[in-house]
């Protein structure tokens, strides 16, 4: 399966323009997208969700009945709503695990050096689970490797937006920019925890909506280019994204966020019916011990009792004991003596 789990969204996008790239982004190839509604920190103390809410593929062509409305429905992907968080200030208060509650993804875009070491070494990993930089500008700090592996190491994972460099808007320096800054990423984290989205705006002007998507091979190609290797460029669209997603999902249906509580499969009556003729086996066999035990205890005792009687009768012939025999030699030897003194 394939994710993009950045198409920006605005309160001014239309219900239209926001079917028409969910739609555009079905036929390249991607399974699961992601609606993303950027805020800035702090957030307000009541987080609602503005995002609309799109069936899964699966319950909708399931509930339909109309053919034209189920092959509408079929084009439109697994769509999750996500928040993105710019944080420019590591004190100010985001209230994240509020917006963990009412997002199914959370992320953050640090624009300082000090609110980016926040972001990797110190949020919490179970409110966060993307740190997503604007690699079209001009950072104001530098992607060093410790940093970088220690939020790879926690469970985050970097986010790579192509759709503002590749986009018919985008300008000369802001392509340079990001060139330079996704190559600097790339020797940080080495390749690893590396997540790639579009970032297109869901809008149909400039460099947003469906003119911001590309295919997942032209993606892997251009990174190729940008120096992450294919492999890892597979990953970023699939394995990492597929991650968070799933991660997400236990922290807010699991239990304690660790453990994920499912239905437990009963057995078929052929497992029944086997279980139930290998207890009569063993309950035959059990007494079928019992049963040859109780044999021998019958022929041991039979045997001593006919022991005891031999000993009865013959009772003359018993053998004579030492002591018995001693004097019996005894007698003998004195008989001895008094013949020859005589």
């Amino acid at each position: 399966m394939l994710y993009d789990l950045n198409i920006a969204w605005s309160p001014t996008t239309s219900a239209a323009d926001l079917e028409r790239t969910l739609r555009f982004s079905s036929q390249l190839g991607y399974n699961v997208v992601a609606l993303n509604h950027t805020l800035d920190a702090p957030l307000p103390s009541n987080i609602s969700n503005p995002l609309p809410k799109f069936p899964s593929p699966s319950s909708s062509s399931s509930s339909s009945s109309n053919p034209e409305t189920e092959n509408r429905n079929l084009r439109i992907p697994t769509t999750l709503r996500r928040l993105t968080i710019n944080l420019a200030d590591p004190a100010q208060n985001p209230q994240l695990p509020k917006a963990a509650q009412a997002y199914d993804i959370v992320a953050l875009r640090p624009h300082t050096e000090k609110a980016f070491q926040a972001a990797c070494l110190t949020v919490s990993a179970t409110d966060v689970s993307l740190i997503s930089l604007d690699l079209t500008s001009r950072l104001p700090f530098y992607l060093r490797p410790k940093p970088c592996m220690a939020a790879v190491s926690r469970g985050l994972r970097f986010e790579i937006c192509y759709g503002r460099a590749v986009g018919p808007g985008a300008d000369a320096r802001a392509r340079a920019n990001f060139i330079g800054n996704v190559a600097q990423l790339v020797r940080a984290t080495r390749g690893r925890g590396l997540v790639v989205s579009s970032g297109g705006e869901s809008g149909g002007s400039g460099s947003g909506g469906a003119l911001a998507l590309r295919a997942p091979a032209d993606v892997v190609n251009l990174l190729a280019v940008w120096g992450l290797p294919t492999d890892r460029g597979m990953e970023a669209l699939g394995t990492n994204p597929r991650g968070v997603v799933v991660n997400e999902g236990i922290k807010r249906s699991g239990f304690r966020g660790v453990v994920d509580i499912i239905g437990v499969a009963e057995r078929s009556e052929e497992e029944r019916a086997k279980e139930e003729k290998e207890k009569e086996k063993e309950k035959g066999e059990s007494k079928g011990k019992e049963a040859a035990r109780d044999n021998k205890k019958r022929k041991n005792g039979e045997g001593e009792n006919a022991g005891q009687g031999n000993k009865g009768g013959e009772g003359g012939d018993q053998p004579m004991s030492k002591r018995q025999a001693k004097k019996m030699k005894a007698a003998l030897r004195k008989k001895e003596a008094d013949e020859k003194g005589v």
